[in-house]
């Protein structure tokens, strides 16, 4: 009795088993849709070859339109953000990447502000160092030629007194 019983669920379970692929199998199929904001995430690192340092999300030409799209294509694809970049790279360059890679003469772009202030404040240091020990010679000369050197301070009470005395004349 077990092996009817059996045969006969048997029978069912296979037919429910397909009706559950035969389901499943339009959900397999479709496509994964990729939203704007995936498509602009991607595309706001790009810059487009058309325009002067325009954004690729936030260009209004044609072209940048077409390129968005075949972002979508690609993301939808399942290519990562990265792939869609080192597409465009292949195709127009790193000049269309927002951050190109450090690199080659690349790098020698990152690494000129660095050097060129280093070697700014080591010529500015030693300019100052210069400075002060020339002001330092000047204090020992003067030193050396006594207090009769010196001049006396212009008196300014003599200024003052004059000041007054033609303001009373007005």
């Amino acid at each position: 009795m077990f092996k009817i019983l059996h045969k006969r669920y048997w029978g069912t379970a296979v037919l429910l088993l397909l009706g559950a692929l035969l389901l499943a199998t339009p959900v397999l199929a479709q496509d994964t849709v990729v939203t704007d904001n995936e498509v602009n995430e991607v595309a706001k690192d790009l810059f487009c070859p058309v325009c002067e340092s325009t954004p690729l999300d936030v260009c209004p030409t044609q072209a940048c339109a077409d390129w968005r799209e075949l972002i979508r294509e690609q993301l939808a694809e399942g290519q990562s953000p990265e792939e869609v970049q080192a597409y465009f790279a292949r195709q127009y360059g790193d000049g269309v990447l927002a951050n190109p890679p450090k690199q080659g003469f690349n790098l020698i772009l990152w690494l000129l502000p660095v050097v060129a202030i280093v070697l700014g404040g080591f010529f500015f240091s030693r300019y100052m160092r210069t400075l002060r020990t020339s002001a330092a010679g000047v204090a020992e000369d003067l030193e050396a030629e006594g207090a009769e050197a010196v001049q006396p301070p212009i008196a300014q009470d003599d200024y003052k007194a004059r000041l007054e005395a033609e303001l009373r004349n007005r």
